[in-house]
């Protein structure tokens, strides 16, 4: 078995149409590249492969008669070699997925399920075509999903850090408050005299002292390291200014704002689970949670999905030909994408032109081969009319990166378009 057969298994020249996908997904959601981003590319990369090689076997009988050529058929590479690898590369894209996060995960699940079952069972069917452009439109949201995610989880630096040194007094003397030692005559620290207040003031027996050491330990430490108070470095000491807090009377509060507490009571009740239902969890990006997918990327996904089904399409007679209808739709469709795609966003500031050029690239490749294959279904038209639609794929990503608000990044993703190029030459992206 040699490295030319596995590259025509695997279809390597159109590789260079995946990293695009998480790339758009993530400018689309408002997010830069980082380390989700290129787990979501590492996975998406070893899924396709993983559906490539699972087509050719899965089609080893039918192309013994209509591309005897294929690696498979030829004898170059046996069935068992390409399930193996086929199982292999989906294990490797799922650990990849897992590493980004649950949500990413489960996207890539449904990702790896759909694809067995276009290759398996749908791809004779006419749920073919929508299984893949689901494929597709899956593997955009996983990439915006686990790049959103890792910026979710990337530590913030906090406030104090960002302060001018002249700023930081009063958050010193706080930390240093909460950790002076106890004073003699005494038994108990600063922080653990608050805390057996606290435990007198909430009325619960089944609290000690010792329960609040530990919350109250970690509001200091968030209240030095991210919360910038307005009080200059003269300012009375924290520690003062803390004490007077706890021994304070009780506040009156407006109509209808719940019962009369003093500040201790207060912040006791918030201690004790009394405070009322946790608020819910912050929006990032156009999502809606740390474990939502960001809204942003839904358009583009669902754009280069309705491209995916419209190429597939096609492909279903590239052996044969005689089908005006596909590449017909398909050229309709592509108009509708570039104009969609070309349009400035309305919330993304000043437009630019680096979106509708990419997107009249897109028009170009794919349009023209497809209006080719319209006028004329011959095999080779149509089957050109594919490989145009596959290699349009590069720059719809980058002008979708380009919409939502990256145009380097879009540029960046055009750069792969003379590698595929280069690298079709050898190997056949079909």
């Amino acid at each position: 078995m040699s490295l030319r057969a596995w590259a025509e298994l695997l279809r390597v020249s159109a590789l260079f149409t995946v990293p695009g996908d998480a790339l758009a997904g993530a400018a689309s959601a408002g997010v830069r590249p980082n380390r989700g981003t290129a787990l979501a590319v590492g996975a998406s990369l070893c899924l396709y492969e993983a559906g490539m090689a699972l087509n050719d076997w899965a089609d080893r009988d039918e192309d013994a008669v209509e591309r005897p050529h294929r690696p498979i058929p030829s004898g170059r590479i046996t069935p068992n070699a390409a399930l193996t690898a086929a199982g292999a590369l989906t294990a490797t894209g799922l650990l990849l997925a897992s590493r980004a996060g649950r949500p990413t995960l489960a996207l890539s699940t449904a990702l790896a399920a759909t694809v067995w079952a276009y290759d398996l069972r749908l791809k004779h069917t006419s749920a073919g075509p929508l299984a893949m452009g689901a494929a597709r439109t899956l593997d955009v949201l996983m990439g915006a999903t686990a790049t959103s995610s890792a910026t979710a989880r990337t530590p913030r630096p906090t406030i104090r850090s960002l302060m001018p040194p002249t700023r930081r007094g009063v958050l010193d003397r706080l930390s240093a408050w909460a950790g002076r030692p106890a004073r003699r005559g005494r038994a108990t620290t600063p922080v653990e005299t608050l805390a057996n207040k606290l435990a007198r003031s909430t009325g619960d027996r089944g609290r000690t002292a010792s329960s609040f050491v530990a919350p109250l330990d970690a509001l200091v430490a968030k209240a030095t390291g991210s919360v910038a108070g307005s009080a200059s470095p003269a300012a009375p000491g924290a520690g003062a200014r803390l004490s007077a807090w706890a021994a304070g009377p009780a506040v009156p509060r407006g109509a209808g704002a719940g019962p009369v507490r003093t500040p201790v009571e207060a912040l006791a009740s918030k201690f004790a689970g009394s405070a009322g239902p946790r608020p819910a969890t912050l929006p990032w990006h156009g999502g809606t949670g740390t474990e939502s997918v960001p809204r942003g990327a839904l358009l583009p996904a669902g754009l280069l999905g309705a491209h995916t089904l419209a190429v597939t399409t096609v492909s279903r007679r590239e052996v044969y030909g005689g089908s005006v209808g596909a590449p017909a739709a398909a050229l309709v469709a592509t108009g509708v994408l570039a104009a969609v795609v070309g349009r400035p966003r309305t919330d993304s500031g000043p437009p630019g032109l680096v979106a509708p050029v990419l997107a009249a690239v897109f028009a170009g490749t794919a349009g023209r081969a497809f209006l080719h294959a319209a006028l004329n279904p011959s095999p080779q038209l149509t089957q050109r009319a594919v490989g145009g639609g596959i290699r349009a794929m590069i720059p719809f990503q980058a002008a979708l990166a380009a919409r939502g608000g990256a145009p380097g990044v879009g540029l960046a993703v055009m750069g792969l378009v003379p590698l595929a190029r280069k690298l079709a030459k050898k190997v056949s992206v079909t």
